[in-house]
């Protein structure tokens, strides 16, 4: 991954946010004062970083190979990031036992956190409602690989969730 090109996953990413914030007006909104902060998500595992703009509800995505400036940076392994979006696992745990970090800004960290809780997200299926026709074998793709990597791609159901 360290070589492959950044512009398509940037442009996916975008294209993805954009959807989320299409099919939930709330997250944005709820972010409140920091609805234009810049978030550093620094998915320690993989060699880039994430800005994310949420721009008010009109996200833009930024995928870069070295650190961006932002207000908050968030950093940890990405299945925590996965993890904590989906509802597997609990914010606060992850940044007591620091499996997150948080730099910065951390009232807008929180209030990011707190947006995303709230409004449920379930990415898996984001993915498939994009997918159009390819939305059923896109699941199976996602179940799959969940299994075989040990990381959460959709949100579990309620009676295993924290």
């Amino acid at each position: 991954m360290a070589l492959a090109p950044l512009a398509p996953l940037s442009l996916s990413l975008n294209t993805f946010a954009r959807a989320v914030a299409r099919n939930h007006p709330g997250l944005f909104r709820r972010l409140g004062e920091h609805a234009h902060a810049k978030f550093v998500l620094d998915p320690t595992d993989l060699p880039f970083v994430i800005l994310l703009e949420p721009r008010g509800g009109a996200p833009k995505v930024t995928v870069r190979r070295r650190s961006a400036q932002g207000d908050a940076r968030i950093a940890g392994p990405l299945a925590a990031f996965l993890g904590l979006v989906h509802g597997a696992y609990d914010g606060d745990a992850l940044f007591f036992s620091r499996d997150l970090v948080i730099e910065g800004d951390t009232a807008a960290a929180l209030a990011l956190r707190n947006a995303i809780d709230d409004a449920e997200l379930d990415f898996a299926e984001e993915a498939a409602r994009l997918s159009g026709p390819f939305a059923a074998p896109l699941r199976r793709i996602i179940t799959l690989t969940e299994r075989r990597m040990g990381i959460c791609l959709s949100r579990p159901p309620e009676e295993l969730a924290w």
